[in-house]
C-alpha cells in the first residue's frame, strides 16, 4: 500500500497572517515539502496542473524534475495532467524524460480538466473535451509504444514517420492514471489496463460506483481479475494531539477556501477530509476502505488555502511517522491474499511488459 500527498500548488492567502507567497517561494515551498515526504517514509508526491495566476502548477514536468532530481525513492506524479489541453506529443516526450530523470520513479495521472475556462485559450470548446480525451491518449500510446507514427486524427495535426524521444526508460512508458468523473473515463482505464484515480474530495461516496464499473472493465478486457485493478483515492487530512486541536487549526482555512461547499464539520462527516487524533484519522481511512474496497495508493491534500509551511511539515511528520505506518498495517492485514497491496512500478513493469493494445 503506497500513502504519499498531493498538492494543488495554489497560491492563496493566508486568511491567519493575511500574508500571500510570491510564485517563486511557492515554488521553493513545493520542492522542500516534496522533499519532507520522502524523508518521513512517504511513497508518492502529486503535483496538480492549473493555468491561472493562483497557481504555479502550470508546467508539471518541470517542478516533478526538479523534485526528481533532488530525492531517490518518492514517486513523482502528476494529479492530474490534462489530456483534452496539451499535445500528446509534448506529454510523450516530456513525461518520458521526467522518467529518466527520475530513474522510473515516474508516473502520469490524466484527466480532462474541471472547468470550461481551460478550453478557451486551447481553441476548443468544453463539450467536445472528452471526445479530444479519447483521441489524445490514443495518440499518447501509439507514441509511446511504437518507433515510427503515422497518424491523422480529428483534433490533431497529422504526423509522418514521427518518433518522439527520448524513448520510454527500458521501454516501458510511465504507468498511467485515469482521473474523472464519467463512466466512460473509468471505461477508457479498464480498457487499456491502467490505473484509476477517484478524486472524491467532496463527496465520500460519489465515485464509489465509478470505481466498481472500473475494475469490471479492467476484468472485461482481460487484464485480470477485477480485484487486481490498481485503484487509487484521493482525501485531505490534518491531525492534532486532540479533536479539538485538528478542527481548530484547519477551520480558519476551511472557512476561507472555495473548494469547501459546507462548514469544517459537514465536510468531516460527508467528504474524505479526515480531520481529528492520529485514532481518528486512521479510523476515516478505513471506512473509506469499506467503501471502495481494498485499492494500492491513497494521496492526501496537505497545503490547501495558503496554510503555513511549519503546519505542513507537521502534518507530514504525523502521517509518516504514526499515521500511514498504523494504515499500512491495518490495510495489510485485512487484504485478500490475491488482492494487490502495491500498484504496479517501473521494476514490475520492465519484468513483465504492458500489452500494447
Amino acid at each position: 500500500m503506497q500513502f504519499g500527498i498531493l498538492t494543488l500548488a495554489d497560491v492563496t492567502r493566508d486568511p491567519v497572517t493575511g500574508m500571500t507567497m510570491s510564485h517563486a517561494a511557492r515554488i521553493d515551498e513545493i520542492r522542500l515539502i516534496a522533499k519532507v515526504a520522502e524523508e518521513v517514509g512517504l511513497d508518492v508526491f502529486a503535483l496538480g496542473e492549473h493555468h491561472d495566476s493562483h497557481f504555479v502548477g502550470s508546467s508539471p514536468p518541470t517542478i516533478l524534475a526538479a523534485i526528481a532530481a533532488e530525492t531517490t525513492k518518492i514517486t513523482v506524479t502528476t494529479a492530474a495532467t490534462l489530456i483534452t489541453n496539451n499535445d500528446p506529443v509534448r506529454i510523450a516526450e516530456e513525461y518520458a524524460l521526467l522518467q529518466h530523470i527520475a530513474h522510473g520513479r515516474a508516473d502520469l495521472m490524466i484527466g480532462c480538466g474541471g472547468s470550461a475556462l481551460m478550453y478557451p485559450w486551447q481553441g476548443d470548446d468544453f463539450p467536445v473535451g472528452l471526445d479530444i480525451a479519447t483521441e489524445n491518449y490514443y495518440l499518447l500510446r501509439r507514441l509511446w509504444h511504437e518507433e515510427s507514427v503515422e497518424w491523422e486524427g480529428e483534433y490533431h495535426t497529422p504526423l509522418v514517420s514521427f518518433t518522439s524521444t527520448p524513448r520510454p526508460l527500458d521501454g516501458v512508458p510511465p504507468f498511467v492514471w485515469h482521473q474523472g468523473h464519467s463512466i466512460d473515463i473509468a471505461d477508457q482505464a479498464g480498457f487499456y489496463g491502467d490505473g484509476f484515480f477517484a478524486n472524491n474530495m467532496n463527496s465520500l461516496r460519489k465515485d464509489v460506483a465509478l470505481v466498481a464499473h472500473y475494475r469490471q472493465a479492467y476484468e472485461k478486457y482481460n487484464h485480470g481479475p477485477a480485484t487486481g485493478a490498481p485503484v487509487s483515492l484521493g482525501g485531505q487530512i490534518f491531525v492534532g494531539r486532540t479533536t479539538q486541536d485538528a478542527f481548530a487549526g484547519l477551520r480558519p482555512y476551511c472557512n476561507a477556501n472555495a473548494m469547501y461547499s459546507m462548514n469544517l464539520e459537514d465536510a468531516a462527516l460527508h467528504t474524505s477530509l479526515a480531520v481529528g487524533s492520529p485514532a481518528q484519522v486512521i479510523e476515516k481511512i478505513l471506512k473509506m476502505r469499506e467503501l471502495y474496497g481494498d485499492y494500492q495508493r491513497q494521496l492526501f491534500l496537505v497545503d490547501p488555502g495558503g496554510m503555513p509551511l511549519w503546519a505542513v511539515l507537521e502534518q507530514l511528520e504525523i502521517l509518516g511517522g504514526a499515521v500511514a505506518p498504523a494504515l499500512k498495517k491495518e490495510f495489510d492485514a485485512r487484504r485478500p491474499a490475491l488482492v494487490p497491496s502495491d500498484p504496479p512500478t517501473h521494476e514490475s513493469r520492465v519484468r513483465q511488459p504492458t500489452p500494447t493494445q
